[in-house]
């Protein structure tokens, strides 16, 4: 009599990728494996799974193409091969963090928070770093939370771009609610937006594309004295 289906020995699952696996890219996966979200450099990997150079090179190719390891940029060393297990994202020491995209640094996004930081130390009229840090994540206008060594790189950049000055409280008047002595950071631009030089006023002169600059003349009826957008400029 034969034995119910539902008894049946079942049969190994060789349908994963792992078990079709070389002596060889077992080794290697291994070693890749073992290093979780830090990854490995291809000269230590050879290092430590101690396998000639051609086996190591093939075994990572097929490993890539069966999906189980994968490529990653390390921006302390760009020009070096590092691969990683593909069940794991790398580490932000690996990647740089929020301030990289792609293993490149995101000048847009840095760019974008400087002038969210400067906006609320505007607001703010004095503002502490742990002041800053709280409206950040009251505000909830980006993408990330920061650190506070990353808050504290902000500011730095703030200060050396002139956007804003470091201070020490004196315990009075504007200072009032802060202790003698405690480190603050005030605006130095309107709107804590980023001044431009003069020259950078003078490329968006509307003169430039002005419909009635032929008919412009200083005694005219046009005329830059009553031209409301040339006076708008001029205040710029």
């Amino acid at each position: 009599m034969s034995r119910p289906s539902a008894l049946k020995r079942k049969q190994p699952d060789s349908s994963s990728p792992s078990e079709s696996l070389t002596e060889h890219e077992k080794i290697v996966y291994s070693v890749i494996r073992s290093k979780q979200d830090m990854g490995i450099w291809t000269r230590d990997m050879k290092k430590e799974a101690n396998l000639p150079d051609n086996l190591v090179g093939k075994s990572i190719k097929s490993l890539q193409a069966k999906n189980l390891i994968k490529e990653v940029v390390n921006v302390q060393s760009k020009g070096r091969k590092h691969y990683m297990a593909a069940e794991f994202e790398p580490s932000k020491e690996l990647t740089g963090g929020d301030w990289y995209s792609n293993g490149t640094l995101d000048k847009y996004y840095i760019s974008c928070v400087k002038d969210g930081f400067a906006k609320i130390i505007y607001q703010l009229k004095v503002a502490t770093l742990e002041g800053i840090s709280d409206e950040v994540k009251k505000s909830g206008i980006f993408k990330t939370s920061f650190t506070k060594q990353q808050i504290e790189e902000i500011l730095r950049v703030l200060v050396l771009d002139k956007r804003v000055t470091e201070v020490k409280s004196t315990g009075m008047g504007e200072f009032g609610s802060f202790p003698v002595g405690k480190v603050c950071y005030k605006s130095t631009s309107k709107g804590g937006s980023k001044r431009e030089p003069k020259v950078g006023a003078m490329a968006s002169i509307p003169c430039g594309v002005c419909p009635r600059i032929s008919q412009c003349t200083p005694d005219g009826i046009i005329s830059p004295r009553t031209c409301v957008y040339f006076t708008k400029w001029l205040d710029f």
